[in-house]
């Protein structure tokens, strides 16, 4: 019988043998799409499989906190696959994007905030990372927690460099954390986020120093 262990012993990310040969280019677009042959030893016997990977990189996300007003400021933007998908491509996002070369994610996050939601950060802190999707996508996304004026955020915003539009919004606390039990959100981001929110609401003020 299976028993339970600490989090220590098994609950963690470890290093695979496996042997990787590739890889062959599918795609290059906005993106490489490459293909790798790789071979895992299963109890003995390796097996071998194709795997394609699109190269995303890096990125960074902002969870943009009002301290003195309870307010969150997310986004809407169109996301072409979620319109696919669901047909509801007017997405609910927290500010993201990608970090550009040799950029540090903390100037990342304060730049990705000033495009997306047209202010600056008054104090901003790293609080977690995560991969959005590793069966396919080569991405590791770095979160930040960030104070900002929500009253200075304007009706539009988005890098013009970039082709990008976006919508800020700003919504109470109580109710972005709300509609995580509506099944209205589908953003991984934004999910993912709003957890780390409804377990660390408390320690806001400590986490952005009163700000």
């Amino acid at each position: 019988m299976n028993k339970p262990v600490s989090p220590s012993s098994l609950v963690v990310d470890q290093p695979a043998e496996v042997v990787i040969e590739g890889p062959e280019l599918v795609g290059d677009g906005f993106r490489r799409l490459e293909r790798f042959s790789v071979t895992l030893d299963y109890d003995g016997t390796p097996t071998t499989m194709s795997r394609d990977i699109l190269r995303i990189g890096r990125t960074v996300g902002i969870v943009a906190i009002d301290l003195s007003r309870d307010e969150i400021v997310l986004i809407r933007q169109f996301r072409l696959p979620a319109h696919f998908l669901t047909g509801r491509g007017d997405n609910m996002e927290i500010p993201a994007g990608y970090i550009d070369g040799d950029e540090p994610p903390l100037e990342a996050a304060r730049r990705e905030c000033i495009e997306e939601i047209g202010v600056a950060p008054k104090a901003i802190r790293e609080v977690f990372s995560f991969l959005p999707a590793p069966g396919m996508l080569e991405e590791q996304a770095t979160i930040f927690v960030a104070s900002v004026d929500a009253s200075a955020v304007p009706e539009t915003a988005g890098a013009a460099s970039e082709i990008e539009h976006t919508r800020p919004l700003r919504v109470s606390i109580d109710e972005a954390l709300a509609a995580l039990g509506t099944g209205q959100i589908l953003n991984g981001y934004l999910i993912i986020s709003l957890q780390w929110l409804a377990l660390n609401r408390a320690r806001l003020p400590e986490l952005l120093g009163d700000s």
